[in-house]
């Protein structure tokens, strides 16, 4: 449900002012009438260019079309979004033994690296808490989506779940960073593939991580990296891949 700061997705019911066709000839009358009382209206009405205010008439009216047009198309996506958050509410609770969470593999990551660091001590301590958490990547789903999969009384949960993911991949990104800042670079990147593994959505993972192959003279690595960032289910997925096929087809 997330991006790199975005944790979850709902869809709020916001009402619009809608602008109607009457609104707008309401508006354009007032200006005539104003233009006709002014004491100067003879010479106005006499000097007027009355192609270019034809011409501004047909603008308005085809403004008015096109919002009348938008705001009909809202109407039914609105009611469209509504019915089906209706009918997820009615889902019962499913079984969650089949969600892909996150396995930590504490034994490979650099925990005695640095650990004397307060704000990698930080990084480490928070991956550690991990232990005892559930993580779920649920990048790209609503909670609508959720709750037709896994049953509404399953949401807040699931939103936990995906809270911890962000939280997991953003320190692991953080991590990873730090590391390669202090010239820790086989440590950096084993923290970074780690996240890449859980598909994560931040681009400066992949960013790093291809600099990282480039420096090590194994660049052949990046195609990886495209592989996996297909696989994304995030809005995030064409920028990462812009950059890493860019960076791949210069080498």
């Amino acid at each position: 449900m997330n991006t790199d700061t975005i944790i979850g997705t709902t869809i709020a019911n916001t009402k619009i002012t809608i602008i109607t066709l009457e609104m707008i000839l309401f508006v354009l009358l007032l200006c005539i009438f104003n233009m006709i009382i002014s004491p100067r209206s003879t010479e106005r009405i006499l000097y007027m260019n009355f192609p270019f205010f034809a011409s501004f008439i047909i603008l308005i009216l085809l403004v008015a079309y096109e919002i009348k047009k938008h705001n009909r198309g809202y109407e039914k996506e609105n009611k469209v979004f509504w019915d089906r958050e209706m009918q997820a509410n009615n889902i019962r609770k499913k079984s969650l033994d089949h969600l892909e969470y996150i396995n930590i593999p504490f034994s490979a990551l650099p925990f005695t690296t640095m650990s004397d660091d307060d704000t990698v001590s930080e990084y480490q301590r928070l991956i550690k808490s991990f232990e005892h958490k559930k993580a779920v990547n649920l990048t790209g789903f609503t909670n609508t989506d959720l709750k037709f999969q896994y049953g509404a009384p399953n949401i807040t949960i699931l939103t936990k779940y995906d809270q911890n993911y962000t939280i997991l991949v953003r320190t692991l990104y953080q991590w990873g960073e730090t590391l390669y800042k202090n010239n820790f670079i086989d440590e950096s990147q084993v923290v970074l593939e780690f996240a890449i593994s859980t598909k994560s959505d931040i681009s400066g993972t992949y960013k790093l991580l291809a600099e990282i192959y480039i420096n090590k003279r194994t660049p052949e690595k990046i195609q990886n990296l495209i592989v996996t960032a297909n696989e994304l289910n995030s809005i995030m997925k064409s920028s990462i891949l812009s950059y890493l096929k860019e960076f791949d087809s210069v080498l």
